[in-house]
């Protein structure tokens, strides 16, 4: 009798939980489907959430074992369709807003991962465990995974959409956005040089090629300069014994407590003094000065972490204290390092405030302050997303490329031979 109390309870929270995502998975795939095919995709949440009770009510019934795997293509297959059924029948034959006659290939595509996903959804949810004997650690650890779930496609929903928006508009023409600005559909059939026509114009002839070699400049040499003072300097803090330690060590981020905008107006009275205003110079100063604290303070608790007795073995070898930080502490410490010099590269890529302030000149400006230079009415939006799209692909790139050294080099030099 217990068994069977469990097993309802456990079908009961089932229920709810394909009422939850076939309700979450209607909004997010109505939103998709109007920005990818470019018409107004209504689908209802309420005839959502009910396909999703009746395709997760299937896919329990279907195994008697409380298997948790939605792949199974048998139990994936009926619960789709019994899905697709359920929502066609609720919503008469409109499931997307519009006729299924109307786009039937976009429409059963639609249907069939908006099921798949729901079904899917609440597979994860229940995780290996499976269904059967629902007690209270496994509800508790379900609670955990929808809550886990939900705010996985609720913020990655955030950063997607609006950079779908961005990439689409930038292969828009002018007389396309003028037309329909929400319309967020391309046409692949144009060819190769009217697509990006907004990335060869933003080249040609708004100087894009030198914003992105000055960005890369300045970049690159705040890195450089900010890991030769911080590298030394942190290990210092970690392993140095020296009057005021423990205060300078805490007092590091100090810095981040003034707000930007207060130091930019000293700064720029001091720097047209100096003759360092709409230079390059000027940046590769401030720059540094505002990463170091933050490289500091983020690598001196990764030195605190390493084997002190490595570097101890290292000094009675005959090593200097720099020979010791050159040929141990930074091979144990890439992974820090690595990250560190990714943030850095990322804060002097995409920093504006400053380039805004200090430089006046088109052949000096960053690709940040070149980016800004197009929000103007004369130039048209979609050269505007273009610079937006060129500013974010790069860090994007280099950061799944760095990633891969994240993980590695944590033990590197630390056993002999």
């Amino acid at each position: 009798m217990r068994g069977a109390v469990m097993d309802k309870r456990a079908f009961a929270l089932g229920g709810g939980l394909g009422l939850l995502w076939g309700f979450i998975n209607a909004v997010v795939f109505g939103v998709a489907v109007t920005l990818i095919f470019g018409t107004s995709a209504t689908l209802t949440g309420g005839a959502a959430a009910l396909a999703g009770l009746a395709a997760t009510l299937v896919w329990m019934l279907l195994d008697g074992k409380g298997a948790v795997s939605a792949f199974d293509k048998r139990r994936l297959a009926i619960s789709v369709l019994t899905f697709a059924i359920v929502l066609s029948l609720a919503t008469f034959f409109s499931p997307l807003g519009f006729a299924l006659g109307d786009r039937p290939l976009g429409a059963l595509l639609t249907l069939a991962a908006l099921g798949g996903a729901t079904v899917a959804a609440v597979a994860c949810c229940f995780g290996q465990a499976g269904w059967r004997g629902l007690r209270r650690y496994k509800f508790e650890l379900v609670l955990i995974r929808t809550l886990k779930g939900f705010g996985f496609v609720f913020f990655s929903a955030i950063v997607v959409f609006p950079f779908y928006a961005m990439l689409m508009t930038s292969f828009k023409k002018q007389s396309e956005l003028l037309a329909n600005p929400l319309d967020y559909s391309i046409n692949l059939s144009q060819g190769f040089a009217e697509l990006f026509s907004s990335y060869i114009e933003l080249f040609m002839d708004f100087n894009f090629g030198r914003f992105i070699l000055i960005s890369a400049l300045v970049s690159v040499i705040t890195v450089l300069l900010t890991l030769a003072a911080s590298i030394p300097g942190a290990y210092a803090i970690a392993r140095l014994r020296f009057p005021g330690r423990t205060a300078f060590s805490r007092s590091i981020l100090l810095i981040y407590m003034v707000p930007a905008i207060v130091l930019v107006i000293p700064l720029y009275a001091v720097f047209s003094q100096l003759g360092l205003r709409d230079s390059l110079l000027g940046l590769v100063i401030v720059y540094p000065a505002t990463t170091i604290p933050v490289a500091l303070y983020m690598l001196q608790g990764y030195f605190r972490g390493l084997p002190a007795e490595l570097e101890e073995a290292g000094l009675m070898d005959g090593c200097t204290r720099l020979g010791v930080i050159w040929r141990i502490t930074m091979p144990l410490s890439l992974p820090a390092i690595a990250s560190v010099a990714l943030y850095v590269f990322m804060i002097a890529w995409n920093e504006f405030l400053f380039a805004f302030m200090f430089l006046d000149s088109p052949e000096n400006f960053t690709l940040s302050r070149g980016v800004v230079s197009l929000n103007s009415s004369e130039v048209p939006r979609q050269h505007l997303m273009a610079g937006a799209v060129i500013v974010t692909v790069p860090v994007l790139v280099i950061f799944l490329w760095f990633e891969r050294f994240l993980v590695t080099g944590l033990t590197a030099g630390s056993v002999k031979g």
